[in-house]
This record gives C-alpha cells, sequence and structure tokens, in this order.
C-alpha cells in the first residue's frame, strides 16, 4: 500500500471527499516529520513507533579508491515495530 492507496481507502471507508482524505493523511505525515525533526518519539500503540537514532562520527573507506574518509555523526529515523502488528503478520 502507498500513500495514494491509502487515501483511496481513506476516502472510501469514511465517505469522504479525496482531497478531504488528502488532507488528512498529509497532516498525519506532516505532524510524524515534525515531530521526529524535533527529536520526539512517535508512538501508534500496537502498531509501531518511531524515534531518532543517533549514530557517531567514524573512519570509513572509499570502495574505488581504498582512502580513509571520516563520515559525520548523523541523526536517522528508526521504526520499531509494536507487538500487536508483529503477531497479526506472524499469523
Amino acid at each position: 500500500m502507498n500513500k495514494v492507496d491509502l487515501i483511496q481507502t481513506l476516502k472510501d471507508s469514511n465517505n469522504l471527499t479525496r482531497s478531504e482524505a488528502e488532507t488528512v493523511v498529509n497532516l498525519f505525515f506532516n505532524q510524524m516529520a515534525e515531530a521526529l525533526a524535533k527529536g520526539d518519539r512517535v508512538e501508534i500503540r500496537g502498531l509501531c513507533s518511531f524515534f531518532v537514532k543517533e549514530y557517531g562520527g567514524y573512519t570509513g573507506r572509499n570502495p574505488k579508491t581504498g582512502e580513509k574518509v571520516k563520515i559525520k555523526p548523523k541523526k536517522l529515523p528508526f521504526f520499531k515495530v509494536g507487538k500487536e502488528l508483529k503477531d497479526r503478520v506472524d499469523d
């Protein structure tokens, strides 16, 4: 399922117009992204949680030349599946 499918499903199941459903989906994802950008955790009970992991800098290698390259510290969003979703998918 992609974003367009999600909008269509929301539209069909709740008697919304396409633009109303699109507004709801965009609002949801935009608020999630803003919370993660601020470093907050986003938790949807039973489904999943999203949080930002911080990775320290390290020395890597350029695969073409073998030259050592310094990699800067970074922050990346991380997804963790909830128990209920895990159980539902595993059955």
